[in-house]
């Protein structure tokens, strides 16, 4: 693992030395260093969701050259490390990528964009996507902080739109191919109001090795949104969520499949650099992939939970920004599970680096 860091870095230092060789004066390249440090802690255990401390950091080190005037590409390399690990990384993953398009619209093919938590505070926003938690848990932003497929972005005057594909596990003769899929969005009505779109897979199978069951989670929310300033407060917002589920562990036994929905909600204030929220959640038979099991209808040990389950949680966010591409937040949160109370807190820093290197053509 050392000797592949150690590979990786030495490429990245080679690509930016060529790219900047190569460049003209009209084509600056972008090295960026993107670190994020990360210490959650979740102190509760329940029928559904084990308490867990979650402390580390990640890095990705990119440089991106322009090829014309609507591509560029991009390479480099991510490494996260878990403190305490006997392990001098986790994970290594080289990066690449090739983004055609413009400001407006943009196609990406390769290694995903980060999607850094703590932009927009909260922890309970910080998932890869800014998906809802009960599509995909928060903390996915730290056990899985690599992507790698295509992603189209979109953002005109009043739609703004992000679709993906994640590829994560190849099908091999040990196990099937899973990847995760998406679309999240919204459509804006006025300047304060809008209509937030959210769509999350998970699909196992392959045909190559058929080893294990293929299996498909869905979920899906559609949603109402405003937000307003008064006052002190700089922003006051609202959302209410209506979501659908249908899981399949096994194609093979449908009798096992379980269609589910739920309802959320959620209102938050912030003023300076402080933000509160309060969210509330009802489902039934809601059952998800990736989903937070704090809202889920399934179990520790597996066992479909048959009433309707209730969550609900409170909590209180501060921001710093010491420095110009440094920021901390510092969150904590109380939890109230069915009729378990329990808190959690997380401490997040975010650092964004950036050089431009433009190489002036010998006379």
């Amino acid at each position: 693992m050392r000797r592949r860091a150690r590979c990786l870095a030495v490429a990245v230092i080679v690509w930016v030395a060529v790219t900047c060789g190569t460049a003209g004066a009209q084509e600056p390249v972008t090295v960026r260093a993107d670190f994020i440090f990360y210490g959650d802690n979740t102190e509760f255990r329940n029928p559904f969701r084990e308490g867990e401390t979650i402390f580390g950091a990640a890095v990705r080190l990119t440089a991106t050259a322009p090829i014309g005037e609507r591509a560029d590409i991009t390479f480099g390399a991510l490494m996260n490390q878990r403190f305490g690990s006997d392990s001098a990384f986790e994970l290594v993953r080289p990066v690449f990528a090739l983004r055609v398009g413009n400001a407006r619209s943009s196609f990406i093919f390769g290694t995903l964009p980060s999607s850094s938590p703590g932009v927009p505070p909260g922890p309970d926003r910080a998932g890869p996507h800014k998906l809802l938690p009960p599509l995909q848990r928060e903390t996915l932003a730290f056990d899985r902080p690599y992507e790698a497929g295509f992603q189209w972005n979109l953002a005109v005057s009043r739609v703004r739109h992000e679709a993906w594909l994640n590829w994560q596990r190849l099908n091999t003769r040990d196990h099937r191919e899973r990847f995760d899929t998406g679309i999240t969005g919204e459509v804006r009505l006025t300047p304060r109001v809008s209509l937030p779109y959210q769509l999350h897979v998970v699909h196992e199978g392959g045909q190559q090795f058929a080893v294990g069951p293929v299996s498909d989670s869905v979920g899906a929310a559609v949603g109402l949104a405003a937000s307003v300033a008064a006052g002190p407060i700089d922003a006051l917002s609202l959302e209410i969520f209506g979501l659908a589920a249908s899981d399949t562990p096994d194609r093979d036994h449908p009798d096992r499949s379980r269609d589910g929905r739920g309802f959320f909600g959620r209102g938050s204030a912030v003023v300076d650099a402080w933000r509160g929220h309060i969210l509330f959640w009802r489902g039934r038979h809601f059952i998800t992939r990736e989903g937070d099991p704090n809202y889920l209808s399934l179990r520790r040990n597996g066992v479909v939970y048959g009433g309707i389950r209730d969550y609900a949680e409170t909590g209180l966010t501060r921001t710093f920004t010491p420095a110009t591409g440094v920021l901390l937040e510092a969150s904590g949160r109380l939890h109230r599970v069915e009729k378990h109370y329990e808190y959690s807190y997380r401490i997040l820093a975010t650092v964004d680096l950036q050089w431009r290197f433009r190489m002036v053509p010998s006379p």
